[in-house]
């Protein structure tokens, strides 16, 4: 086992009804007033909000409430609502809805934080995070792990840009968890959020250093989890099960539990982010348009680290590694089909959607100045073919 360091201080509230428990959480860790945010509309139209907001009204917790997140949420709406209420006195900041929602709740409890500094000279790391306000989580889509993790994406709208920061501070100090109010979910946002479970330890699990027996059986009987219990949840949207198990493995897989004392890769989540931002698809789509290409482009890095992949988690045996790294690829591909999520960036993509491919790459690499991943390094040109291969 390699070296590594784990914390996961998030308090984990699950099962049905506990959202009832929201405005006793918040006065626990101290807050007093909330700025509370949702998405576009479902959490007001199924009656969320209100349960949430009565549980504040109970626990006597003051709170004003901001709608209008948007599926990649922006640095603009962010910096908006720290400019409005910098000077309100709120002391918490919650999140009722998936990851865009509270991504935005953890920008913002940053800005409050730090009123005298533009959000994205935060996100950009171009003025380091010394602290920030609590936030809480109300999670409605098992996807993104933001409930749990310590990570948060915006998209700068004016610069066609999605960037990731990663931080300590962006923990929550406690997510809600209440399977049932992830029924009501849409088809393509569910397979969104299955693809993005999944990938968040895919990520993870092809890594140049790979000597975790432990952490590997963990991320393999994850990723076993999501596709069984993913495939139920599309067909029968309302089952406990599994909608249970997928919310925790959503966790799970980005708490970095799935990763411990491995060198983390996120190449695809890399050149997702260049998509997404560029053309405003689900980042779950992004990720399964990229990783086929990314998968094909690599594999022969280490061949038996596919082959294991193929054998532990689509039962693909063999004697031949490289014939059993293909079909696990193949496989997962299937899969994403499977959810009706797109393998490739025509089937991602609008007819009239114009793709440059240079421009993608450049967006990727920062113009060329940065390269991603740890699995195989991959520079602007390993990047423009991964493109190329993804069209």
């Amino acid at each position: 086992m390699n070296s590594f360091t784990f914390w996961s201080p998030t308090k984990v509230v699950f099962g049905e009804n506990s959202v009832a428990s929201v405005g006793e959480e918040i006065k626990s860790f101290g807050g007093t007033k909330v700025l509370l945010f949702y998405g576009m509309g479902g959490a007001v139209s199924g009656g969320l909000l209100k349960r949430v907001t009565d549980s504040l009204g109970e626990a006597g917790v003051r709170y004003v409430a901001v709608g209008g997140v948007q599926i990649n949420p922006t640095v603009q709406f962010a910096q908006n609502a720290v400019n409005k209420h910098r000077n309100s006195g709120f002391d918490f900041v919650l999140g009722v809805g998936g990851g865009s929602v509270i991504d935005t709740a953890k920008a913002v409890a940053h800005g409050l934080a730090n009123p005298d500094v533009h959000i994205w000279d935060i996100i950009t790391m171009d003025v380091a995070l010394e602290r920030s306000l609590p936030i809480g989580s109300v999670l409605t889509i098992a996807a993104a792990g933001s409930e749990t993790s310590l990570s948060a994406v915006l998209t700068n709208a004016e610069l066609n840009i999605k960037r990731g920061l990663t931080s300590q501070f962006n923990r929550p100090r406690f997510a809600i968890m209440d399977p049932t109010l992830t029924y009501s979910l849409p088809a393509r946002h569910t397979a969104c959020g299955v693809v993005d479970i999944f990938m968040h330890t895919l990520d993870r699990y092809f890594a140049p250093d790979t000597d975790n027996a432990l952490t590997d059986e963990l991320a393999e009987a994850l990723m076993r989890i999501v596709v069984s219990y993913g495939r139920v949840a599309m067909e029968w949207p309302d089952d406990y099960k599994a909608r249970s198990e997928l919310m925790w493995a959503g966790s799970l897989s980005h708490n970095a539990l799935t990763g411990l004392g491995q060198t983390l890769d996120f190449s695809v989540h890399q050149l997702g982010h260049a998509i997404s931002g560029k053309f405003d698809i689900p980042h779950g789509e992004s990720l399964s348009i990229t990783w086929p290409a990314w998968a094909k482009y690599v594999y022969n890095t280490d061949v038996n680290r596919f082959a294991r992949y193929a054998q532990k988690v689509w039962g693909i045996a063999g004697s031949d590694n490289d014939a059993a790294a293909l079909a696990g690829i193949s496989a997962t591909v299937d899969f994403f089909r499977s959810l009706g999520a797109p393998v490739s960036l025509a089937e991602g993509l609008s007819d009239d959607v114009q793709v440059n491919i240079e421009e993608l790459a450049l967006l990727c690499s920062y113009n060329n100045t940065r390269t991603i991943g740890a699995f195989k390094v991959l520079g602007y040109d390993d990047i423009l073919e991964i493109y190329r291969l993804a069209l």
